[in-house]
């Protein structure tokens, strides 16, 4: 599974914001070309971006993603064929409407690979499942689509797709529609067998806020999360990473079973352990790795 922990949005129209993110600890950086660029920039922000990326190391680029604009929009294809030449390490595909907007994307990056001489399939992606109201409904479709490496999730543009004023509760909480779609992103990923990204959190001073969110939204079972400004990145990478408490009693977990190969249940600090806690136990070791 893809080990992304943190997705950090880039501006394409700034080269001062892209340089800033890919000089810092993101995992990933998100150059993006639609919501943080307005229409009449979109023209020079791909310009932008595929200049950025071409000057960049060929090492580097595997964690420079692009967010492209919606596929039914007008400037998809324009955004493919300006930076795929330029070998980013994946696409963001915007407000995804099911599978078959999946295999589009494919379709048109392994033309644009092989144009330009790039192996095919190298270029992946990671797909925000839930900004339409279609969407909600095909987020279990994703299993075996070609490139996906990762799911997201988004609350601001379903809003306004659904007519909502707002998608919070009194609280501060998310309301039950958004909450739904959380859980959708996250059933859908585990479906497909690809990591599970939480969403965005607005309010990039609130660092405790995020921290807290972040472990809670971990426990759920997502692997990372998006982020909007560079002080959100180490909090998610810290939150996202294994800690060495929890990588010592997997160890222990995984050491109880290999002790005991026939064994369906075994006892482990006054608990009994089945299969599926040896599976969560390797997982966390795997993901130790990857960080």
């Amino acid at each position: 599974m893809f080990g992304a922990r943190s997705w950090l949005f880039a501006p394409g129209d700034s080269e001062r914001k892209m340089e800033k993110a890919a000089a810092g600890a993101a995992d990933v950086v998100l150059l993006d070309l639609e919501d943080a660029v307005a229409e009449e920039a979109k023209p020079a922000a791909r310009a932008a971006v595929a200049a950025f990326l071409a000057a960049r190391p060929e090492d580097e680029r595997g964690r420079l993603w692009v967010r492209i604009n919606p596929l039914d929009g007008p400037h998809a294809l324009a955004d493919l064929a300006a930076v795929v030449p330029s070998r980013p390490g994946g696409v963001m595909l915007p407000k995804a409407r099911g599978r078959a907007d999946a295999e589009t994307l494919d379709h048109y990056l392994s033309a644009l690979e092989t144009a330009a001489g790039t192996e095919r399939g190298t270029t992946r992606v990671i797909a925000l499942v839930t900004e339409t109201a279609e969407g909600m409904f095909t987020t279990g479709t994703y299993q075996g689509a070609p490139r996906l490496a990762a799911m997201t999730w988004g609350a601001e543009d379903l809003a306004d797709a659904v007519g909502a004023s707002g998608n919070r509760a009194p609280d501060g909480a998310y309301a039950f529609t958004y909450e739904l779609a959380r859980s959708l992103c996250l059933l859908g990923a585990a479906a497909a067998g690809v990591a599970p990204i939480e969403t965005i959190q607005g309010d990039f001073r609130d660092l405790d806020g995020l921290r807290a969110r972040a472990a809670r939204v971990r426990r759920d079972g997502f692997r990372g999360m998006l982020a909007i400004h560079p002080d959100q990145v180490p909090v998610i990478n810290e939150a996202f990473a294994p800690t060495e408490d929890e990588l010592a009693e997997a160890r222990e977990i995984v050491g109880l079973f290999e002790a005991a190969p026939g064994a369906g249940v075994v006892a482990h600090r006054g608990a009994m352990l089945d299969r599926p806690h040896l599976a969560r136990a390797r997982a966390l070791l795997a993901a130790g790795e990857r960080t």
